[in-house]
């Protein structure tokens, strides 16, 4: 492969973890001992007591952005970060995710088989949400799930669902789920829900808790479009599982595959079906038999 000239890296850590600062000096020395400099993220900086750059500066001037932290923290960078098109490495500060899966201790030598051009990026589909308030349109994105869910726990709701502007079904119960193959091992998968391949152009609608047994899980080409309502109360909206809108009596959420792609950075051998063999524990069933037997 050919080799790869990069000129800065953006930094982003995970929020209220101050004692990302060692994590954080470790990155800029390997990054600064390879002739690249490192700029961190204005509110990460203010946390760790160094001088930084705003948000979008960085994705402006960077080549790639770096978080430190865990899955939580890369999704709301893949948020924020999605219009300027950047690519993200994630590195976990403690256990292995889905997503952020280099350790700070493999980051030199990732780097320098990242300067040799050896290392991948993945592309994955990211939903674009569009809500109707006011004849006003509000768009945002999620890279994990979009749940349409009931406002108060004592009440259930009703959930008209569209497919390209036809009728499609009412889902009544505590909620739907709309996942993206990334976000298909989280809410989605607790919900009965599909694991998707994460490099895949579909999507998954899932009931959460249905008042029926008929209501299952249903998997989408990405080219459709879906839009729902709830049809007898106001609803509310949460992305990713951290940002929470309300959706009035009336008003639509519409939902789509967006036309670009989340673009991650990885090691080469970064295999999809390893990590979610040790993140779900897949395959040692037989051995916590044995054990238990022995």
């Amino acid at each position: 492969m050919n080799s790869k000239k990069f000129n800065k890296v953006g930094v982003v850590l995970r929020p209220s973890t101050p004692e990302l600062r060692d994590d954080y000096e470790k990155l800029e020395a390997i990054f600064v001992g390879h002739n690249i400099s490192v700029v961190l993220e204005s509110e990460s900086a203010l946390m760790i007591g160094v001088a930084g750059e705003s948000f979008d500066k960085i994705c402006i001037e960077s080549d790639f952005l770096i978080t430190i932290g865990g899955d939580g923290t890369l999704l709301s960078t893949v948020r924020k970060s999605f219009e300027f098109n950047i690519p993200i490495l994630g590195i976990h500060a403690g256990n292995l995710g889905f997503l952020a899966d280099l350790s700070i201790e493999q980051l030199d030598s990732f780097v320098k088989k990242m300067l040799k051009g050896e290392y991948r990026i993945d592309e994955r589909a990211i939903l674009e949400v569009t809500v109707v308030k006011e004849s006003k349109k509000v768009k945002m994105y999620a890279f994990n799930d979009v749940v349409l869910t009931r406002t108060s726990v004592s009440n259930m709701i009703h959930i008209e669902t569209l497919i390209d502007s036809k009728s499609f079904n009412t889902y009544y119960g505590d909620g739907v789920i709309v996942s993206t193959p990334t976000g298909s091992t989280a809410y989605n998968l607790s919900a009965g829900g599909p694991v998707l391949f994460p490099m895949t152009d579909v999507f998954a609608l899932t009931p959460i808790c249905p008042h029926s047994f008929t209501q299952k899980p249903i998997v989408l080409p990405g080219k459709f479009a879906i839009e729902l309502r709830a049809s007898e109360e106001n609803a509310l909206i949460i992305i990713d599982g951290q940002d929470m809108h309300e959706l009035g009596l009336g008003e639509s959420i519409y939902i789509k595959l967006a036309s670009k792609t989340v673009k991650l950075i990885h090691k080469e051998e970064f295999n999809y079906f390893d990590v979610l063999k040790e993140k779900l524990g897949w395959g040692n069933d037989r051995k916590i038999l044995s054990e238990r037997l022995s």
